[in-house]
């Protein structure tokens, strides 16, 4: 379940169920005015999943080491254009190349670092639309040379339009609170003279998975199994009426 915004209770008072998280937030008549604060939220499926695919590979010499990574990257990357993934949605996010020791003990008992070679690494991160496909590719990408999974996320393409939204819910959710406080205390509700509606902390916009395993082993041909979740995205309007003549 990914995201865009953080999780928010329904609307405060006069909704069944639930009460205000806070006393500032209730809503409140004072100064001619009658100040809510709306809430709403929603569930919405992902139209992506991404996932960064590692290759690890060992050499005697630098070179060796990453030429190695670098061929095993590139037969990631034909794989993932197989799956009609488009070049947009592939790129490399980290390529790394460092020395490698090994503990070797001495006749005197000690334990001393030799070298042993170097290590270097290729990581890409691959977005999908067909997200069924997903399991599939990470494991065929264990036929190129892929032994590492950083992570899996799912989440939405255009992630302003499912805020939108819900902001608009808020602010409705915002209007029926005031007409139900202004009916409760036998006065009319006037026009909206304030809003505001800051940007909700929380959640990123795909929350990303724990992968299966850090390592794979070439142990099976199964798919691994995936299951996206939705994506949980909510608003907040702090909104002022007045109240008419």
């Amino acid at each position: 379940m990914i995201p865009r915004a953080g999780l928010f209770a329904l609307a405060v008072l006069a909704t069944a169920g639930l009460a205000p998280a806070c006393a500032e937030e209730a809503p409140t008549l004072a100064d001619g005015r009658i100040h809510v604060v709306g809430r709403a939220r929603a569930e919405t499926a992902p139209d992506f999943a991404a996932v960064e695919i590692g290759i690890e590979a060992k050499g005697a010499t630098p070179a060796a080491a990453l030429d190695a990574a670098s061929a095993s990257a590139r037969g990631l990357i034909a794989l993932a254009e197989t799956f009609k993934v488009p070049e947009a949605d592939i790129g490399t996010t980290a390529v790394t190349l460092q020395p490698v020791t090994r503990s070797v003990r001495q006749p005197d008992g000690t334990v001393t670092e030799r070298a042993d070679g170097y290590r270097a690494a290729n990581t890409v991160r691959l977005r999908l639309a067909d997200m069924a496909r997903l399991g599939d590719l990470m494991r065929r990408a264990l036929e190129t040379g892929a032994n590492r999974i950083e992570g899996v996320s799912f989440g939405l393409r255009d992630p302003d339009a499912a805020e939108s939204a819900v902001r608009v819910a808020a602010m409705k959710d915002a209007t029926a609170q005031a007409a139900r406080l202004a009916e409760a205390a036998g006065i009319t509700l006037g026009r909206v003279v304030a809003i505001r509606s800051p940007a909700a902390a929380g959640s990123p916009a795909y929350p990303p998975m724990p992968a299966p395993m850090a390592r794979l082993a070439k142990a099976t041909g199964a798919p691994v199994p995936l299951v996206a979740g939705t994506i949980e995205t909510a608003a907040e309007v702090s909104a002022t009426f007045a109240i008419a003549p």
